[in-house]
């Protein structure tokens, strides 16, 4: 199989959406009246985002998925992508699962793929993806403000859990892991929460790689402090038990892969926030507030200071 009979025949569908898609040098989009582009690219390297046997209908969708995140987290409505990917063979069987895992995730949001390109090589991915926002309502990092609540959205440190066990650092009885597995294998990217928070959010960021990390891009963005209730943080009946360990609580804190969103908004619209992430269908938990000063404060359900030693996830680290 060629590299464009690969193409034509597991990565091309209709883009009505484009005034050209697959098949030429480049796409032409032309985005809606009075909206703004958001542009968003991530990279899935193999042994490193995912390990080299992993299913390929759940990588498919997790290359999009990742993506469809980083706007959800801007507010911005998914529209078109770009997919680039070296394989170091032509598996048909493999190919057709893969593709299939990406447009199922791409219908659900309703992405259209609009190019990309293919070569041999180290398994690797490469999204890039493009939405819509109203010209001044993304959410953006830079926005938060004394006073506002920081909430989190569903629940941080499964996907952390389960990749804890795959790599023999705790171990989970079956159950265990058929519950937290899927956050790490096929995450949920919390668009329409994102869309819901225009016009009330403050500032937003999705949670990839640890929510201090990420929380800690909003402080830094917006040049204020945060105190974060550790009594608060949502977590799953399956991650509970090991939070009194220090795994448990780096799993939760820093472990990354949740693609949750992390978000801040003035205390006086705590009553519209709830209604709103209701309407969505997406539950959250306010987890502390926005103070004066930097760095993040984490207190236990005492009250007392707590300290953690990492952060979050750091490729050069």
């Amino acid at each position: 199989m060629s590299e464009f009979d690969l193409i034509q025949r597991y990565f091309t569908r209709a883009t009505p959406g484009a005034q050209l898609g697959v098949g030429d040098d480049a796409a032409l989009l032309q985005p809606s009246p009075g909206k703004m582009l958001a542009v968003s690219s991530d990279m899935l390297v193999s042994g490193t985002h995912f390990f080299p046997d992993a299913e390929p209908f759940a990588l498919g969708h997790k290359v999009l998925a990742v993506n469809v995140s980083d706007l959800a987290a801007m507010g911005a409505t998914p529209r078109w992508a770009t997919l680039a990917l070296s394989l170091p063979e032509v598996n048909e069987d493999w190919l057709a699962a893969f593709s299939a895992g990406f447009f199922a995730l791409a219908q659900q949001h309703g992405v259209e793929l609009v190019g990309g390109d293919t070569t041999r090589g180290p398994l690797n991915f490469c999204v890039t993806i493009f939405g819509e926002v109203p010209a001044g309502q993304a959410l953006r990092r830079d926005g938060a403000q004394v006073g506002d609540e920081i909430w989190l959205s569903g629940r941080v440190g499964d996907a952390a859990l389960a990749l804890a066990h795959y790599l023999d650092k705790v171990t989970l009885c079956p159950d265990a892991l058929a519950a937290c597995a899927p956050a790490l294998h096929q995450p949920q990217p919390r668009v329409a929460l994102g869309l819901a928070l225009r016009g009330v959010a403050h500032s937003a960021i999705d949670v990839s790689d640890g929510l201090l990390a990420d929380l800690g891009h909003i402080l830094q963005r917006s040049q204020v402090g945060a105190q974060v209730d550790l009594a608060a943080l949502p977590v799953s009946d399956t991650l509970r038990p090991h939070l009194s360990t220090p795994l448990g609580l780096d799993c939760a804190l820093s472990g990354g892969d949740d693609y949750e969103l992390c978000f801040t908004a003035p205390l006086n619209r705590h009553a519209e926030v709830m209604q709103r992430a209701a309407r969505v269908g997406v539950p959250v938990t306010r987890i502390g507030r926005i103070v004066a000063g930097s760095g993040c404060e984490l207190r236990d359900g005492n009250g007392q200071a707590r300290s953690v030693q990492r952060r979050g996830y750091d490729h050069f680290r």
